[in-house]
């Protein structure tokens, strides 16, 4: 089996050498550009399994380079990026990235996001997420063709709503969903009103979910930005 193949899109030296040695060490092979233009056409050419993108490129933003390669691809994409507003993570996820990493960085949490894309990339490959099948994660198990949820074989009686919000994370296991998507998927529309809604909403299904609610095993908070249904063993 190759190698995955990482597109890094960093036009900061010491930052390119950093990520593409680390990379290297520890089993990946990487393509590299500069900028924005040269990051799209290397996509287009060699279709990487993952692009790790800087936003802020010599010619056009990263922001333009994700909505143009996903007009095309769904490649995961995840931006590593020295802006840490939560409008800069919002705008780049909306327009289609999968994860956001803030400068500076450790090797440990970079490795740990691309296993995370892997497994999600796994997942989507082997139908785990098709809406006509099982998905199971840890001891959740998600029947999307009889519309039911389960825990430790226990059915979860969830309100509709409930319902689409889990199968919605489900869907995008190990993706950060921001509010404004969730909202558009859920009710079609994204006003202020609707992101609290959604927030009773992810307050009452972690009830019924996690053992903790305070210690969540599949809901991930993004603070400001979303929600991560992470990946269980």
């Amino acid at each position: 089996m190759n190698k995955p193949l990482i597109l890094v899109v960093e036009d900061d030296m010491p930052i390119r050498n950093l990520i593409t040695t680390t990379l290297k060490a520890h089993g990946y092979r990487s393509i590299t550009s500069l900028n924005g233009e040269t990051a799209i056409l290397e996509a287009s050419s060699h279709n990487p399994d993952i692009i790790l993108l800087d936003l802020g490129l010599p010619d056009i933003d990263g922001v333009e380079v994700i909505h143009r390669v996903r007009s095309w691809s769904n490649m995961p994409i995840i931006v590593i990026s020295a802006r840490s507003e939560d409008s800069d993570k919002i705008k780049a996820l909306d327009a289609g990235a999968d994860d956001y990493l803030t400068k500076p960085f450790s090797v440990e949490e970079l490795l740990a996001r691309l296993r995370v894309t892997q497994r999600r990339l796994s997942a989507l490959q082997i139908g785990a997420v098709n809406t006509e099948s099982v998905f199971v994660n840890g001891k959740l198990k998600v029947d999307f063709a009889a519309g039911c949820a389960c825990l430790d074989g226990q059915e979860l009686h969830l309100t509709p709503s409930e319902y689409k919000l889990l199968c919605l994370l489900c869907k995008n296991v190990g993706k950060v969903l921001t509010h404004t998507f969730i909202t558009q998927q859920i009710w079609g529309r994204s006003w202020e009103n609707d992101v609290a809604s959604l927030r009773v909403f992810m307050a009452t299904l972690r009830k019924k979910l996690e053992k903790d609610p305070d210690a969540p095993q599949y809901i991930q908070t993004h603070i400001g930005v979303g929600y991560r249904m992470m990946k269980v063993e």
